[in-house]
């Protein structure tokens, strides 16, 4: 058993203090300023791991976290519920400052995380495993992926999410042989959907659309086939191409993205990794030229037959490409819209961006993203750029998941 202070919290979520030789241990469920016995459970050339044992004293921000499964079963789903939203808000700052410093290789203070409009109930999608034997289905327990815990409540899901699994939870039985995972989604005209991921036709999807009331849209995608829906409503968005899992505060992300890259008429401007077209829609009405990327075929479909709105004199144009494969087909851009996955963004995408500022385009680059450390790998890539703002958001409440946007001018 050794004692241990926690001076601050890690990408991750783990909380970091420091043995007594000196050197860094990592705990998880800590808080900054706790005073724990821990126990260690690995030990690396420079860094070790730890459970927390027990709490001696406890930091400023420490609270007793809500849901039952964060402690009981160790879900993994969140990682910062033992801290208030000041001390959430305080950490992901300061993940972004050291990622930004450290490996993006940018001069920047630790920047102030605006407030999310709801820290429980937020979420609209919500992914659970299921057991080989379809016994389990629910989420994982922190730093076991291959174990599975059966999911009472998520108190971060929305309501109608968790109302769906409670209608399917006990209708397990009715799916296919071979599911991995199910994914429950609200979407934006407020339609419910399961998705259905793993197993081999033939599988009908009827007796668990009916069973489950008639009301939610049942979508499969096998383990070698593309996403349909099989049972139930016939919905017009996607269930399963990628929308931001909370809405009002990703709304607001977007028109600060916008609004900092003041497309005139006339501007061309690239929207790559651009979903369902949101932004492709926004930056047309505000007078701009958009070409929108993204690799998901059922968002561009979408994309492309959604109605315009009000304003747009002319409409986007959508490929369904990869971003670096569709770079050659695209027009110069004046300004480029980026929001890629929490991997990042290729990296023959950021070498076209250098050609391009060299050459006098694409002077402008908004980026949003959900992971600090990518973020901060793909700014080292784009040395031209100067870093003119960064604006960090709490998307993601009780989770160590934070958003940001950076604005990128050429010099």
């Amino acid at each position: 058993m050794t004692t241990v202070e926690i001076l601050r919290i890690a990408a991750g979520g783990d909380g970091v203090g420091r043995l007594p030789d000196g050197m860094a241990v990592f705990v998880p469920r800590s808080a900054p300023r706790d005073v724990l016995a821990v126990e260690i459970t690995e030990r690396k050339a420079r860094f070790a791991r730890a459970r927390l044992v027990r709490i001696e004293s406890a930091g400023p921000t420490r609270v007793s976290p809500p849901c039952p499964h964060y402690q009981a079963d160790q879900c993994g789903g969140c990682q910062l519920q033992h801290l208030d939203p000041d001390g959430q808000r305080a950490a992901k700052s300061a993940i972004i400052g050291d990622a930004l410093r450290r490996l993006g290789r940018r001069t920047v203070d630790d920047p102030p995380v605006e407030a999310a409009p709801a820290v429980w109930r937020y979420r609209t999608k919500l992914t659970l495993a299921v057991s080989a034997d379809r016994r389990t289905v629910g989420l994982r327990p922190l730093h076991r992926p291959q174990e599975v815990f059966e999911l009472d409540d998520c108190l971060i899901a929305a309501e109608p999410l968790m109302e769906c699994w409670h209608r399917v939870r006990a209708l397990r039985h009715l799916l296919p042989d071979g599911t991995t995972h199910l994914v429950l989604r609200l979407d934006r005209t407020g339609r419910l959907h399961l998705g259905v991921q793993g197993g081999m036709p033939p599988w009908d999807a009827e007796p668990l659309a009916k069973a489950a009331g008639g009301d939610i849209s049942v979508w499969w995608q096998p383990a070698r086939g593309a996403a349909r829906v099989m049972a139930g409503p016939q919905p017009g968005f996607p269930a399963l191409a990628f929308t931001q899992t909370s809405p009002a505060l990703a709304e607001r992300i977007r028109a600060e993205a916008i609004e900092a890259l003041a497309p005139t008429a006339g501007k061309t401007v690239w929207d790559l990794y651009g979903g369902v077209g949101d932004s492709a829609r926004a930056l047309t009405v505000a007078g701009a030229h958009v070409w929108s990327v993204d690799a998901d075929r059922s968002a561009v479909e979408w994309a492309e037959s959604h109605p315009s709105p009000e304003g747009m004199s002319q409409p986007p144009r959508f490929l369904h490409a990869r971003v670096e494969e569709a770079l050659h087909r695209l027009p110069p851009p004046d300004a480029v819209l980026l929001n890629p996955p929490r991997t990042g963004g290729h990296p023959a995408l950021f070498k076209a961006l250098e050609r391009l500022a060299a050459g006098g385009v694409a002077r402008r680059v908004a980026y949003v993203s959900c992971d600090p450390a990518t973020l901060a790998r793909d700014l080292a890539r784009l040395p031209t750029y100067a870093l003119r703002q960064l604006r960090a958001y709490d998307l993601f409440p009780q989770t160590s998941h934070v958003e940001t946007l950076t604005v990128l001018e050429a010099t």
